[in-house]
């Protein structure tokens, strides 16, 4: 996070480059503006370094399976984080965390996925957290077999108040959320922030893509009209300055949530887990929850964090699953591209988290079946 795709504002000097000044917005003090200007260097150079950095971007891709027995459908699935990088913060934490519980709760038929894209000074504590509550609370409720959906309500509201009372810091730092629980043939998909989860969905010849989630920022014309009823000034940064006519498209700039008389908490999300400053002016952490019937036609699913999305879309993401017959393959070669765009359109990265799970039917798999 940082700069002007930021999840934070306030965090917008820090990220760019770790200046220990006390200007409030970034580009307008000395040390960042000067960071921010154009290197001098010609573009043959920049492009060596930029492949440099990709070069870095981990094939350490994890691979597992899972049946899923009521159903007969097999899951395998692999996952990737990597590490933004930010050139004014070399050592700056993976602040993305995430999860695979396959037999969820004990049972055969239940598994669980899940990434958690923390924000702010302690958002890899945040997620960490989030993550490790979350899944425990759900594993415990006697309703999730039974009622999935309900069970994920409570458990993001009690995950959220066991945050706020630990011993972290989340007055301006939390996470956003998106997780999968798979239950037999049915997917209860639980969105709080701006990560994603999508499915491809074969249609004749092809894989089209089917967003699972949709993405609460302030883009959202309802997500937008909830924060302000708390009491959100919604504004991009230029408009907040006095640079940009308020309702003028931002140049990039994402509309951001500000409290009546200040300038923070900044955040380009309407939903997240913790940020205790921010649920003052409409930031909750009540889920948005999908329920998706499997359907012979459901090949995948994607869940990843926002940095992924930011410069491909949900069909590119689907687009490239499907090229692959590794989901390995597939893992590195998503966010080697999300990496090598955030380089040469922003000159920095994102944290970049990944989970895909391929839905097959347990027979095509294990071809010695007596029961089909």
């Amino acid at each position: 996070m940082g700069c002007v795709h930021s999840k934070w504002f306030g965090h917008y000097k820090k990220d760019c480059c770790g200046c220990r000044c006390n200007c409030n917005l970034c580009l307008h003090c000395s040390h960042c503006r000067a960071s921010a200007e154009p290197s001098r260097v010609d573009e043959d150079d920049r492009l060596h370094q930029h492949s440099r950095l990709i070069r870095h971007v981990l094939s350490a891709a994890s691979l597992g399976s899972a049946d899923v027995p009521s159903a007969g459908l097999r899951l395998q699935y692999s996952s990737l984080t990597q590490r933004g990088y930010y050139p004014g913060s070399p050592d700056h934490a993976n602040q993305d965390s995430f999860c695979v519980k396959a037999q969820f709760h004990g049972n055969p038929d239940l598994h669980f996925f899940g990434v958690f894209d923390g924000h702010g000074n302690f958002g890899a504590e945040c997620a960490a957290f989030v993550r490790d509550k979350l899944t425990a609370v759900l594993s415990a409720d006697p309703r999730l077999w039974e009622n999935p959906a309900e069970a994920c309500d409570s458990a993001f509201a009690a995950t959220n108040s066991a945050l706020h009372d630990s011993e972290i810091d989340d007055s301006m730092s939390g996470t956003t959320a998106i997780t999968v629980l798979v239950r037999g043939d049915t997917l209860f998909v639980a969105n709080v922030g701006d990560s994603r989860a999508v499915a491809g969905v074969r249609d004749r010849d092809r894989v089209v893509a089917e967003d699972l989630s949709s993405d609460h920022t302030a883009l959202r014309k309802d997500e937008c009209e909830r924060v302000r009823l708390c009491g959100a000034r919604v504004l991009t940064v230029n408009q907040l300055t006095g640079e940009g006519d308020e309702g003028t498209d931002g140049g990039g700039d994402p509309p951001r949530l500000w409290v009546p008389d200040g300038m923070y908490p900044g955040s380009s999300f309407t939903r997240s887990v913790g940020d205790s400053v921010a649920e003052s002016i409409g930031v909750v952490a009540i889920p948005e929850i999908k329920v998706v019937k499997i359907t012979d036609n459901h090949s995948f699913f994607v869940i990843a964090s926002d940095g992924v999305f930011q410069f491909l879309s949900s069909q590119a993401v689907v687009d490239m699953v499907s090229s692959f017959v590794d989901l390995r393959d597939a893992c590195s070669k998503i966010v080697a591209e999300s990496y090598k765009l955030w380089l040469e359109l922003q000159g920095r990265t994102d944290d970049l988290t990944i989970i895909i799970v391929h839905i097959k039917d347990s027979c095509e798999v294990h071809p010695i079946c007596t029961s089909c």
